[in-house]
C-alpha cells in the first residue's frame, strides 16, 4: 500500500489548485491508498475556514485523507487558537506551516508557541522547508529543538533552495532525531538512497506535494530510488502511518 505524505486541497492565491475530488482521482489513477493534506493559502486569507473546508474533504473521503492545520505565527495567540481547534474540534492530525507563503522566518521566536503547542497536543508539524531566509535546514534545527518529542517534516528535502551548501545542511537537519524528510521536489536522483544509507529508512517519507508537484513523477522517484524494498516500503507506507497515525484500512 501507498500513503501520499503531503498534497494540498483549494484555491491558492499563488496560482495553483486542487480539489478533493481531483485528489482522491490522481490518488486512485496511482493506486494510491490515503493521502494527507493540508489547505492552501486562501486568497481571503481565512485560515480558519480553510482547516474546515479540509477537514470537510477529509471526513468526506471515508478516511482516505487526514487533514492537517494550517495556521500564521503573525495572528500570535489567535495562531495558537486556531490550531487547537482544527485539532480538537476538526480532527486535523498535525501542523502545515508554510514560511515562504506566510512570509515568516521559521526560527523566529514567535513560531517557538506553535512549537510548543504541537508537543502538547502531541501532534507531528510539516513545514514547507528549503526557502532562502525563510526556512533554510539550518533554521529549521532551532525549530525542531524547540519540540524535541514532535515529528517535524521538511518538505523537499530540506533542499528546495539548491545553492550554496543546502544538501549539505539538510543532512545536519537530520542528525536530530526528530526530524524527517519528504522526498519530493529534491533535485539530486540519489538523495533517497543517501538519506536512508546516512540515517535510516524510517526518516524519510514519500509526498508528492500535488498539485505544486506531479504525483506521478513523485512516486516514481521512490519507485526507482535504489534502496532495499523493505526501505521503500517504509518511505510509500509505513513512516506516514506511524507519524500520523494513520490505521491499516485506509
Amino acid at each position: 500500500m501507498t500513503v501520499d505524505g503531503l498534497a494540498f486541497i483549494g484555491t491558492s492565491r499563488f496560482g495553483y489548485e486542487l480539489s478533493a475530488a481531483g485528489l482522491l482521482q490522481g490518488l486512485d489513477r496511482n493506486r494510491i491508498s490515503a493521502g494527507i493534506v493540508a489547505p492552501v493559502h486562501r486568497s481571503d486569507h481565512d485560515v480558519d475556514r480553510a482547516n474546515e473546508d479540509v477537514a470537510s474533504a477529509a471526513r468526506d473521503s471515508g478516511g482516505r485523507l487526514l487533514a492537517l492545520a494550517r495556521v500564521d505565527p503573525w495572528d500570535g495567540d489567535l495562531a495558537r487558537d486556531h490550531l487547537v481547534r482544527a485539532v480538537r474540534e476538526l480532527g486535523a492530525r498535525g501542523l502545515f506551516l508554510h514560511p515562504a507563503e506566510e512570509h515568516f522566518r521559521i526560527n523566529d521566536p514567535r513560531v517557538r508557541l506553535l512549537a510548543e503547542t504541537a508537543g502538547e497536543l502531541r501532534i507531528p508539524v510539516v513545514v514547507a522547508t528549503g526557502y532562502q531566509g525563510f526556512s533554510e535546514p539550518v533554521q529549521m534545527t532551532q525549530f525542531a529543538r524547540w519540540c524535541p518529542d514532535v515529528p517535524v517534516v521538511l518538505t523537499n528535502g530540506g533542499q528546495y533552495n539548491i545553492s550554496g551548501l543546502a544538501q549539505t545542511d539538510a543532512g545536519l537537519a537530520l542528525q536530530l532525531d526528530n526530524v524527517h524528510v519528504h522526498t519530493s521536489g529534491v533535485y539530486r536522483d540519489d538523495w533517497i538512497e543517501l538519506v536512508v544509507s546516512r540515517f535510516g529508512a524510517g526518516r524519510i517519507l514519500f509526498a508528492s506535494a500535488a498539485p505544486v508537484m506531479n504525483l506521478q513523477y513523485e512516486l516514481a522517484r521512490v519507485e526507482l530510488a535504489h534502496v532495499p524494498q523493505e526501505a521503500k516500503e517504509l518511505m510509500l507506507d509505513g513512516n506516514v502511518r506511524r507519524l500520523f497515525g494513520l490505521g491499516e484500512g485506509a
